[in-house]
């Protein structure tokens, strides 16, 4: 595989900084409801300082991995810091027969809607991949091997990503010495993913950071993951929601499907129960 050189990255700035933009369906509803299935909120009933306070921190950490954040996002922010004000004033007051609207009414109808098109969207995916496989999978060849069970793999979000990397940033120590381009570039941090993806089945992705301990080295090496991912380099899967998270070869997963599912399946099978970002 050839190396990957500064040069290769997208979007260099003046000041030496990488920036990437969000994808498209990645957006200020699907934070909302991330963050509502991460703290198992009844979204009928949404705890908004709390909801706030933790979409504004993800809104700084995006911003400090130079993820190119879209206006929507400020627009999001604005109106929940307004629900926020208007839930913290005193009621007015209202003649006795008419009924108080809650402030959050509107944005739980928004986010009703586009769970139900999420869901939509996510079944019709299933369907398509189920019948696929019906129609294209090929019988196995004599002698050749097929497992009998295959892990079941759901795919990633980018705010699932930054969720297990938020956990791992909490708990690396201040900064002691400044780290120079010169001595950690994102190009390098490629390079060593990719070399770990031609060798390994799948890469769990707190080993991605093994022995990283500065702050800076986690960012690098975290914003190198989105870089190969965005590439269509490496694919990202967890076994369970919020359960533990996988980054694939799919070049392997494509050619070596029974060996990549049997080293996973063990891999997971391997892993202390304990075992936390």
């Amino acid at each position: 595989m050839p190396e990957v050189t500064e040069t290769d990255l997208p979007q260099i700035n003046s000041d030496n900084s990488l920036h990437f933009k969000l994808p498209a369906f990645e957006g200020p509803l699907d934070l909302l409801l991330h963050l509502i299935k991460e703290n198992k909120i009844d979204i009928y009933d949404i705890p908004i300082v709390q909801i706030t306070h933790q979409y504004i921190e993800y809104l700084e950490l995006m911003k400090e991995l130079n993820l190119e954040i879209a206006g929507e996002f400020i627009v999001m922010a604005a109106t929940l810091i307004h629900i926020k004000s208007r839930l913290l004033l005193p009621p007015e007051e209202t003649p006795q027969d008419e009924q108080i609207e809650d402030p959050r009414t509107e944005l739980v109808r928004r986010l009703l809607e586009y769970r139900s098109f999420k869901d939509a969207s996510s079944n019709l995916r299933e369907q398509e991949n189920i019948w696929r496989n019906i129609f294209h999978k090929a019988p196995p060849s004599e002698g050749e091997f097929e497992p009998e069970f295959e892990p079941m793999l759901f795919e990633v979000s980018l705010f699932d990503l930054i969720t297990a990397f938020k956990s791992l940033l909490s708990k690396a120590p201040p900064e002691t010495m400044e780290i120079t381009r010169e001595s950690l570039t994102v190009a390098d941090k490629i390079n060593f993913i990719m070399e770990k993806l031609t060798t390994d089945y799948g890469i769990k992705f707190e080993d991605l950071f093994e022995g990283s301990f500065a702050r800076m080295t986690l960012i690098v090496t975290f914003i190198a993951l989105l870089e190969v991912i965005r590439l269509g380099l490496a694919k990202v899967y967890q076994e369970k929601a919020f359960g533990a998270i996988w980054i694939i070869n799919p070049q392997k997963m494509n050619t070596e499907h029974a060996e990549v599912s049997e080293g996973i399946t063990a891999a997971i099978e391997n892993t202390p129960l304990n075992s936390s970002y």
